[in-house]
């Protein structure tokens, strides 16, 4: 599977938050977010939990907060192909 269709299969939506160093929000599709959730969690390092429902993750220096609702934050992201580069590696 290609990086692009791994992305679609998991991903509704991507948004940038506005900043001068900007965070990348993910928004998973709700079918196939727990699938998802799991293989980012096998990937990363968790640094810390909260009672299961926000996780905080590293990945190849990067920092991200994943929420078991389905969403995550990519922070400090210079672009939002930077954040579609580590999810394709995360998602895979």
């Amino acid at each position: 599977m290609t990086a692009g269709a791994t992305l679609e299969k998991y991903i509704a939506r991507i948004e940038e938050a506005c900043g001068e160093e900007k965070d990348v929000i993910v928004h998973f599709k709700y079918e196939k977010k727990d699938e998802a959730i799991s293989r980012i969690l096998k990937r990363a390092k968790v640094e810390r939990t909260v009672a299961g429902i926000i996780f905080d993750l590293t990945y190849k220096g990067f920092s991200i907060r994943l929420y078991n609702t389905g969403k995550a934050i990519f922070k400090k992201m210079k672009e939002k192909n930077q954040a579609q580069e580590v999810l394709a590696e995360l998602l895979l």
